[in-house]
């Protein structure tokens, strides 16, 4: 009796599972957010330095609305995308990784528009934390996990939106990024 009250509700799950699963995954919006990123900087050197490069934005996230289908027409399949969050995954071995955040933001992209915005995709209090605070001189200058001199990272950026007619829309990108001290500037 134990084993086919066990063996019922381990189908029920699974069944429950699959079926949450399909609705999170399947997209009934109309149109596709498809984002990308183009990247300027890959390496960013956290010491206090003159160099512009350091002052140049990492890159530029760009967001394309397209139809899914020829049907998919008319002021309801805009998107007002209005947030995005910033996720890590270290890519050196080290599980230290800066505080994911959602920011807010407001763009309308309608049917074969592009949007491009630079986002913020480190925020500056990080740097002054695990796991970058490591790489300052006064810190050991290494990373405590990998015992490098260099950190590097995956940057996850999710973006979300809905159309004007109330289906929701979201995509991801990802880049790679290092970070060091003193290691003659970014680029």
């Amino acid at each position: 009796m134990r084993n086919i009250l066990k063996s019922t509700i381990l189908a029920l799950t699974a069944v429950l599972v699959m079926s949450c699963s399909g609705e999170l995954t399947d997209n009934a919006a109309p149109v596709e957010l498809v984002v990308t990123n183009t990247q300027n900087l890959t390496r960013l050197d956290i010491a206090p330095n003159d160099d512009v490069d350091c002052d140049e934005f990492i890159g530029t996230i760009n967001m394309q609305i397209f139809p899914k289908n020829d049907s998919a027409a008319g002021a309801l399949t805009q998107v007002r995308v209005s947030r995005y969050r910033v996720t890590y995954r270290r890519t050196d071995g080290g599980t230290q990784v800066p505080a994911s955040f959602v920011r807010s933001i407001d763009t309308l992209i309608g049917i074969g528009d592009t949007a491009g915005s630079n986002f913020t995709v480190i925020q500056s209090d990080a740097l002054r934390q695990a796991p970058f605070a490591a790489l300052q001189p006064q810190n050991g200058g290494r990373d405590v996990e990998t015992g490098r001199d260099i950190i590097r990272l995956e940057v996850m950026l999710e973006v979300f939106g809905e159309t004007l007619g109330g289906d929701n829309v979201s995509d991801s990108t990802a880049f790679p990024l290092e970070f060091c001290y003193d290691c003659d500037g970014c680029f």
